[in-house]
C-alpha cells in the first residue's frame, strides 16, 4: 500500500514531469542516450547486492543493455512511447533531486526503486522481447 502511494506521488510529481520532458530530447540523440546510461551505470554501482536492491540492479542492467542496443542501432524494436517511458525513468533515476532526494540515507533511493519496479511490471512484454533478442543474438554468435 505504501509503495503504491509512493509510486503515485512520484508519477504525479513535478520531478517526473520534468524527466518526461527531458526524455524526448535524450531519445533523439544516440550520444545523449549513451551518456545517460553511463550515469545510470555509475549510480547503480553503489546499490547493494541483497534484497530489493539486487533485483533492481539486475533489472537496471537489462534496461541499460536495451537502451544501449537501441542507441547503437542494433535493436530498434522499442515502440516510441515505450522508449520515452524508459528514458524518463532513467532521467529521474540519475537525478539527485527528486521526491526523495538521494542524499537521504536509505530512504533516498526508495522512490527510484519503486519507479523502476513499476516500469518493469508495466513494460514486461517489451523486456521479454529484448531478452529473447539477446538470447537469439548470442546463439547466432556462438553457433
Amino acid at each position: 500500500m505504501a509503495n503504491r502511494k509512493l509510486l503515485t506521488t512520484v508519477l504525479s510529481s513535478i520531478f517526473f514531469r520534468n524527466s518526461t520532458k527531458k526524455a524526448a530530447r535524450y531519445a533523439r540523440s544516440s550520444k545523449s542516450l549513451l551518456a545517460l546510461i553511463q550515469q545510470v551505470a555509475e549510480k547503480t554501482s553503489v546499490l547493494g547486492v541483497t534484497g530489493s536492491y539486487a533485483v533492481a540492479k539486475d533489472q537496471i542492467n537489462l534496461l541499460v543493455r536495451m537502451v544501449r542496443a537501441y542507441a547503437k542501432g542494433e535493436y530498434r524494436a522499442i515502440p516510441g512511447k515505450t522508449l520515452l517511458r524508459l528514458v524518463a525513468v532513467l532521467v529521474y533515476f540519475v537525478s539527485p533531486i527528486d521526491v526523495l532526494p538521494d542524499f537521504l540515507p536509505i530512504v533516498g533511493m526508495a522512490d527510484d526503486i519503486a519507479l523502476l519496479l513499476w516500469l518493469f511490471s508495466s513494460l514486461s512484454d517489451d523486456f521479454e522481447k529484448f531478452s529473447q533478442w539477446e538470447k537469439d543474438r548470442l546463439s547466432i554468435k556462438v553457433g
